[in-house]
């Protein structure tokens, strides 16, 4: 037997509420119960399942533990995905994944997380895929 579904990503932060905040207002996840645990943290919803779970920490993580490159979830709305970025001043840049008819616009959550969002090319194929960079302040 082979793996079907990613189950979800583990995230620790001690930015909570930002991080609860990119994941449902620029992904587009939704807040989901969450069992009582001993500690903080919020489970984001997607397609009716706990995607990703963040746990509430008070101290940086070690540097030397393990990191996530990315994790990715497959989309629809090309077009209002990069516009709710834009509006949000969320930066992002695009890939096109060769014969899999994929393009990939990539983001960071706030704690710097890559998050990939697949969306096939046949969705929205008239998109402005020009990254969108913020400006740094002068």
């Amino acid at each position: 037997m082979t793996a079907q579904v990613l189950d979800h990503v583990n995230l620790q932060t001690m930015r909570l509420a930002e991080m609860t905040a990119f994941y449902r207002d620029i992904i587009g996840l939704e807040d989901g119960d969450r069992p009582p645990f001993s500690f903080g943290g919020a489970w984001l919803w997607c397609g009716g399942r706990a995607a990703v779970h963040l746990v509430e920490i008070e101290q940086p993580i070690d540097p030397r533990d393990p990191k996530i490159e990315h994790f990715a979830f497959r989309c629809e709305g090309l077009k209002q995905f990069t516009e709710r970025c834009r509006d949000h001043r969320v930066p992002y840049y695009v890939r096109v994944v060769p014969l899999l008819n994929i393009r990939q616009v990539n983001v960071f959550d706030p704690d710097g997380n890559k998050v990939e969002m697949q969306f096939a090319d046949s969705d929205d194929p008239d998109t402005d895929l020009s990254p969108f960079m913020m400006q740094a302040p002068s």
